[in-house]
């Protein structure tokens, strides 16, 4: 089983040498979000939109420790956004994952403990996902129906296991890399310098200094764009997904 490790550089360099075959699906209450590149199945990286929206989201993984600091600077800039959260993460910090959805945030599903996708049966990635659901659903009271899988690292049984379950499927266009002792300055660099309307960035809580640069990252881009949560974001029904993971209405 071939392992993919998602960039999407990497895809759009990829696809110059393939010939992409765009499927087009409608759903009622859910996205699926797969396109044929060369019989690869790509999930969705970004949207194009004729606004400025934008979707921040954080992966929840570790600690809790700056919850309460980033959810504040959420507040002050009236943005709303999306925590990919493990389930054990859900088991272990459940007071925090209500005071995110009673903020206002989206809440979705970020594995159990965080294992490697790639090297899962399908039975076994869909048992870890339905078990980070029931410690979601019994923290906050609410199921996910998004997914990113840990580390951002899909092959196409990933995907397929996740649509086939209802879930949809979301990646990133922006990486603030703001984990192993980043600093803010870069951290707020890499969050801002490229982010452009339709992007979906990815932040993590629980690092060195993603809470503190936040209200720099926030006061930029709130200038230009109207942070949303990815589900206000993407399509639900008539759209393509380009071979950069790009959603576009039909």
């Amino acid at each position: 089983m071939t392992f993919f490790v998602v960039r999407a550089k990497h895809l759009a360099i990829a696809a110059a040498a393939v010939i992409a075959v765009p499927i087009l699906f409608f759903a009622m209450n859910k996205t699926a979000s797969v396109f044929t590149v060369n019989g690869r199945e790509i999930p969705i990286y970004s949207v194009e939109r004729d606004d400025n929206k934008i979707a921040l989201t954080f992966d929840c993984a570790w600690n809790n420790d700056d919850i309460d600091s980033i959810l504040d600077t959420l507040d002050a800039y009236n943005c709303r956004a999306t925590f990919f959260v493990t389930g054990d993460w859900a088991e272990k910090y459940g007071s925090s994952l209500e005071k995110i959805r009673e903020r206002g945030h989206e809440i979705g599903n970020h594995s159990y403990n965080h294992a490697d996708y790639t090297k899962l049966s399908r039975e076994d990635m869909l048992s870890d996902m339905d078990k980070c659901d029931l410690a979601v659903e019994s923290a906050a009271g609410e199921k996910p129906y998004l997914f990113r899988a840990p580390s951002g690292g899909y092959n196409d049984a990933v995907i397929k296991a996740c649509e086939e379950s209802g879930r949809t499927y979301i990646q990133w266009s922006v990486d603030g890399i703001d984990y192993g002792g980043a600093d803010a300055e870069s951290i707020y660099e890499r969050s801002t310098s490229k982010t452009a309307a339709g992007d979906i960035i990815l932040l993590h809580n629980g690092t060195d200094s993603t809470a503190a640069v936040l209200p720099k990252i926030l006061e930029t881009l709130c200038e230009k764009y109207e942070p949303v949560t990815v589900s206000e974001l993407i399509y639900k029904d008539n759209f393509i997904i380009d071979h950069a993971g790009r959603q576009i209405r039909r």
